[in-house]
């Protein structure tokens, strides 16, 4: 695919505009959590990992070689395990109270699965063998 690089890079981009987005609603304590802020809660900024994690995917995307796009698929791999992390430690049922999910809990999870789909489909040159 030739613009899986470019798709990777815009993808990481939003992931990381995603994390100032609010992620959920604790109606009991009127708190909205977003990735950076949760204060109230024991949450800390679990948005911060995706943060960093998409800063170096997108810069191993920049670079055409072949390591970084080995490595690209193993911080994507961290990235999208961190991101479902998040889903499930914020949206968890706690004594009887449900936190109400808002849409940019659900972007994170899909930018996290499109930026390790982009990984996964990486455009490296082949070099050419000349048969004499």
């Amino acid at each position: 695919m030739k613009k899986s690089q470019t798709i990777g890079i815009v993808a990481a981009i939003a992931t990381m505009a995603v994390c100032f987005l609010p992620w959920v609603y604790i109606s009991s304590k009127q708190i909205t959590v977003t990735g950076f802020q949760a204060i109230g809660t024991d949450f800390g900024k679990p948005g911060l990992f995706n943060m960093v994690m998409s800063i170096i995917m997108v810069v191993l995307f920049a670079i055409p070689t072949l390591w970084a796009k080995r490595t690209n698929l193993f911080v994507g791999s961290l990235n999208i395990a961190w991101s479902f992390r998040n889903f499930i430690l914020l949206t968890t049922c706690m004594m009887g109270e449900c936190p109400e999910k808002k849409p940019g809990l659900y972007l994170l999870l899909f930018l996290a699965v499109s930026l390790l789909l982009m990984t996964l489909l990486p455009s490296i040159p082949v070099k050419q063998k000349k048969m004499n």
